[in-house]
Parts: structure tokens; C-alpha cells; sequence
């Protein structure tokens, strides 16, 4: 294939990769972006294998033969581990599966960083050229580094090897400067080494330092924060691409690198916003820390909990002239957005207002209500954001809360000393009655009580979701 022809695919690709894009912003264009993004990454795949730059070009091809099999070998590898991932991952665990998958950006970037840095072939007409490669491999591999051990650490706790809650290092502040300038320092020293082997172990050093920062960094996050950390390390992993395309100088992985890191870094961003929270804070220690003195100090709720049964819940339902449905992790667990959509559409038949509520960090990444409630059919107009409905709540006769705890705690807004002090929340306390579908009284993923079990207005509904709202359904349909 001819350099023009390559190029001419890259600029295919790319576009597609932004249309891809565009169409995931939407549910109801997301399955087109989606196909958008699989044939413009076949594209790129098949251009640079068949480029003349693995090739070589020339009487002196580079890769012939032989090499072609190890390519299609690792292609196969790969395609194979990740066609078994998206058949066999639950849902459930998708934000586990995004984590680690963003680990192996990680280490992929390292792993050319390295390459790129030992191989002697490429010749550099000036020494400014020469230059500006060392300064590409040494971040690309510094961003690399911390990308993969934070979505190790972020994968551990996702899926409940780690505990989600923050570990705090006396110090850690100055820690982390500390290793900020050592790997400045480390970073001049690189590139006035003479010879490869003078650089190599300053590279390594830093390396090093990178992975305990990027451990460092996701240990001190608590629970609550980890879907900004997914989307953070999201912006991480399309960095690192973005650097490993510079130091290959391969136009294509320059920029699909960059429009993952600026989109992730967009989505945290929005993430921080809408749960009233600093990046910068995020990083330093998230929710669930306990060091201040107001939070030592919060009382716990009081209050008698009240509970209810399917049916009654099915009759109150019914009753109703206005539902809004908030669901959380918990329903991804049970699998119980199925029976969710069978509810919506009885309540909806009997002319019932029926809406979905959904926070932005709803889950344990983001959209990952939205995907749950798309699977099961759920129509996309009754499916709305917080920001939507969270004043029609008061006009509300039920708000039925599925698996969620955090996102609907009222000690956001009224103890100045809880760790989510300040997060929005979706208001559900204010509508006529409130449900609560629980397996147990537990804390939710910021390791907190909530206050709203206790409300005089609020019933509890033990049990597994799915069999819950089964029973829910059940009712519904006798009637």
C-alpha cells in the first residue's frame, strides 16, 4: 500500500473516529457511533499493517513473510481475549473492564517508550529532532506508567479485591511533590545522557516513581469519586496514545489519542461539576475521608425505619399519578433493569407518568445507568438528568429509589461535616412518598449513612431487586 493511500485511510479513520464520537453523545444514535468507531479503527489496523512504513518500502522491506505471521498471531491473541470479554462480562462489570483495559494503554505506551528509545535505526537529521524524541518517549512513558498502575488499583477496587476506601498517607502531599521533582530531575539528567546506557537508568527511575504515583494517586480515592476516575484514566490512557503516535510519528494515533484524552478530560470535568467537586481534590483524596473535625462530629441519623411489602408498593404504584425512578448500582447487581422496564411500561399503560432519574455518577462509571436502561428497552424520552427533574420532585407521588444510596442522600445538603457535603443530589425525600429498594440497612460505596431510610415519608423495600420488583409486577398484573 502507498504512503498516499495510508494517508488518505488515516484521514478516513479519523473522521470516522469523530463521528463515532458524535454518536455516542446520544442513546438513540450510540449503536450508529458505535459502528462508526469499528470501521474506522478496521480502517486504520489494516493501513498500518499494509502501509509502506511496516513494509519498508523499497528493495528493503522491514517486515516480510514471516513477520506478517507474528502480526496476524498477536491480532488473533488479541481479538480472541476481547471477543470472550464482551461476551462473557456482565454488565455489572463493565467499569472493571474499562479500568483494566485502559491498564494495557498503559503498558503499551511504556513498552514503545522503551522500544523506541534502544532502537538505533532512525536517524535524526538535527540534533533539535533528536532532542524532541527523548522528550516524547520520557513523558510518553511517564504518562504510561501512571496510567497503568492507577487502572490496576482502579480495577482492584471496582471489583472488590481492593477496598474502595481511601487510604490517606501521612504526608502524602509531599510525597507526591517530592516525586515531582524527582522526576524533573530525573528528566534532565535523561536527556543529557551521551549514550543509551547513561539514560536508561534514569528512565527507569522515573518509571518507577510513576507507578507507585499512579498507586499512590488511586489509592487515596474514595468510592464515591472512582467514576471520575474512571474517566480520568480514560483521558490518561488517550494521552499516552496520543504520545506512543509522536514518538512512532504516526499521524493517526496522534490525534485518536487526543480526542480520548481531551473527551475523558471533558467528562471529568463535567463529572467534578455536577458532584460540586474540585479535580484537583479529587486527586488529593476523595470522598470518605474522615479528617475533618466536623465530619468526626456528624451524628448519626435517627429515626424510625419504616418497611413495605411488594404488594403494597405494587398498590401505591398504581395509586399514582406521577413516578420518578432513581436506580443505582444496586440494580446492575440484581440485573433488574428488565423487570424495571416490564414496571414502567403496566404503570404507563394505566396512565401512569412514569420517568427515570439519573445521576451523573450513578453506577460505578459514567452512563452506566443509561446503558442498563437502554438494553432493557426503556424509551430514551423518559429517561432524564438530574439537573431535569430534580425541581418535580415535590409534584412526585412516588420516588422509587432501585440500588442507589449516595446520589440520594439528603446529608449533601443539610450536614456541612459529611464527606458529600455539597455533591447534588436527586431530591426524592420531597416527592409525597419515597421507596427504597435495599438488600440491607448498609452503607453505600462512600461508606456513609443515610439519613433518608429514616425520613417520615420514606418506606423500605428489603430485598434482591429483581425479585422484588418480579413481585411488583406480578400485582400490577392481577390488578
Amino acid at each position: 500500500m502507498s504512503a498516499s493511500l495510508v494517508t488518505v485511510s488515516y484521514i478516513g479513520a479519523t473522521i470516522l473516529f469523530v463521528l463515532s464520537l458524535g454518536g455516542l453523545s446520544n442513546p438513540e444514535t450510540a449503536k450508529r457511533g458505535n459502528w462508526y468507531g469499528i470501521v474506522g479503527m478496521a480502517i486504520a489496523v489494516l493501513a498500518t499493517v499494509f502501509g509502506s512504513r511496516i513494509v519498508g518500502g523499497g528493495d528493503q522491506p522491514i517486515v516480510v513473510g514471516a513477520g506478517y505471521v507474528f502480526i496476524i498471531i498477536a491480532m488473533l491473541i488479541g481479538g480472541s481475549v476481547g471477543l470472550y470479554a464482551a461476551r462473557t462480562v456482565q454488565m455489572t462489570q463493565m467499569p472493571e473492564l474499562v479500568a483494566i483495559m485502559h491498564s494495557l494503554v498503559g503498558f503499551a505506551a511504556c513498552a514503545i517508550g522503551f522500544a523506541s528509545y534502544i532502537d538505533t535505526s532512525t536517524v535524526f537529521p538535527t540534533h533539535a529532532e533528536h532532542v524532541i524524541h527523548l522528550i516524547e518517549i520520557y513523558i510518553g512513558i511517564l504518562i504510561g506508567a501512571v496510567t497503568f498502575t492507577g487502572s490496576v488499583i482502579a480495577f482492584g477496587k471496582l471489583s472488590g479485591r481492593i477496598d474502595g476506601k481511601p487510604v490517606l498517607l501521612p504526608g502524602r502531599h509531599f510525597i507526591n511533590l517530592a516525586g515531582l521533582l524527582l522526576v524533573i530531575w530525573f528528566g534532565s539528567l535523561f536527556m543529557g545522557a551521551e549514550t543509551i546506557a547513561g539514560g536508561m537508568f534514569p528512565l527507569i527511575l522515573m518509571t518507577i516513581i510513576a507507578l507507585a504515583f499512579g498507586v499512590h494517586m488511586v489509592m487515596a480515592i474514595g468510592g464515591a469519586d472512582m467514576p471520575v476516575v474512571i474517566s480520568m484514566l480514560n483521558s490518561y490512557s488517550g494521552w499516552a496514545a496520543a504520545a506512543t503516535g509522536f514518538m512512532l510519528s504516526n499521524d493517526l494515533l496522534i490525534v485518536t489519542g487526543a480526542l480520548v484524552g481531551s473527551s475523558g478530560a471533558i467528562l471529568s470535568y463535567i463529572m467534578c461539576r455536577a458532584m460540586n467537586r474540585n479535580f484537583i481534590s479529587v486527586i488529593a483524596g476523595g470522598f470518605g475521608t474522615t479528617s475533618t473535625s466536623a465530619s468526626s462530629a456528624s451524628a448519626a441519623p435517627a429515626g424510625e425505619v419504616k418497611s413495605i411489602t411488594a404488594a403494597e408498593t405494587a398498590d401505591l404504584l398504581a395509586d399514582s399519578k406521577s413516578v420518578i425512578i432513581v436506580p443505582g448500582y444496586g440494580m446492575a447487581v440484581a440485573q433488574a433493569q428488565h423487570a424495571v422496564y416490564e414496571m414502567t411500561k403496566l404503570l404507563r399503560d394505566k396512565g401512569v407518568n412514569v420517568r427515570f432519574g439519573i445521576h451523573p455518577v450513578a453506577g460505578r462509571m459514567p452512563g452506566h445507568m443509561n446503558v442498563l436502561l437502554a438494553e432493557a428497552k426503556v424509551p430514551y424520552d423518559i429517561v432524564q438528568e438530574m439537573d431535569e427533574l430534580n425541581d418535580d420532585f415535590p409534584n412526585t407521588d412516588v420516588a422509587m429509589v432501585i440500588g442507589a444510596n449516595d446520589i440520594v442522600n439528603p446529608a449533601a445538603q443539610d450536614d456541612p461535616g459529611s464527606p458529600i457535603a455539597g455533591m447534588p443530589v436527586l431530591e426524592v425525600w420531597k416527592a409525597k412518598h419515597s421507596i427504597v429498594m435495599k438488600r440491607s440497612m448498609a452503607s453505600g460505596y462512600a461508606g456513609i449513612d443515610n439519613p433518608l431510610f429514616y425520613k417520615e415519608n420514606n418506606m423500605m423495600l428489603f430485598g434482591d431487586a429483581k425479585k422484588m420488583l418480579d413481585e411488583v409486577v406480578a400485582t400490577l398484573k392481577s390488578k
